[in-house]
């Protein structure tokens, strides 16, 4: 019973409306109304510029830390790792719902990548840290955050399978299953990828700025 009401918990956790909070607060407008319509990180890039898309992107992701870290309150006697692999993937995955589905926002969301790269962040952050160096390392070479997503969240099983070999069977297939996930949330922006027409995040523009006037020189 408890672990239905923690579960209930980490989905109001990941309900938080972030970028709709940060869109109304300082622009007083919704997020949703603008750019894809989509209530994320990405998005709130795209239309609020990069400071407001990193506030929200670090809010998101704390959600799915905040989530996980709920499994703190259940009785301490509950030590066997395979029970706490489970209920905190459990907490992982309402938090990550409740940003897709927000309670609060009319139950339109964002993709909830942020917030699913928190939750694996706090149950196994070496894999994390990996996968968001990837995200990183991406964004930092192409400014599409989509592809960033995407190829992040195919890192995380070549991390947990072949890298870091985890052996928690569990964890293998929740691995595999966010990597199809992702892909599948992203059919469109894998579209507009593959057409050239995907929009780049307003990010590293004065060193865009310093190549085109080498360019024009």
């Amino acid at each position: 019973m408890k672990e239905f009401l923690l579960i209930v918990l980490a989905y109001l956790l990941g309900s938080i409306p972030s970028a709709l909070i940060i869109s109304k607060t300082y622009f007083g407008i919704d997020i949703r109304d603008y750019g894809s319509g989509n209530m994320g990180a990405t998005n709130t890039f795209r239309v609020l510029g990069s400071k407001y898309g990193s506030i929200v992107m670090a809010m998101d992701m704390l959600k799915g830390m905040a989530a996980v870290g709920l499994y703190l309150l259940l009785p301490p006697n509950h030590s066997n790792d395979w029970y706490l692999i489970n209920v905190m993937i459990g907490l992982g995955t309402a938090a990550v719902l409740g940003h897709i589905f927000p309670i609060f926002a009319n139950f339109k969301g964002g993709k909830g990548v942020a917030t699913l790269f928190g939750m694996v962040l706090a149950i196994q952050p070496v894999v994390a840290i990996t996968c968001v160096g990837v995200f990183l390392l991406v964004l930092f070479l192409t400014r599409y955050v989509s592809l960033s997503s995407i190829l992040a969240a195919v890192m995380l099983p070549v991390s947990v399978l072949w890298i870091w070999n985890e052996h928690e069977i569990l964890y293998r297939a929740f691995a595999l299953l966010v990597a199809v996930l992702v892909i599948i949330m992203h059919q469109k922006n894998i579209i507009r990828l593959l057409r050239g027409i995907e929009s780049r995040v307003p990010i590293l523009r004065y060193r865009d700025r310093r190549k085109s006037r080498r360019e024009n020189r």
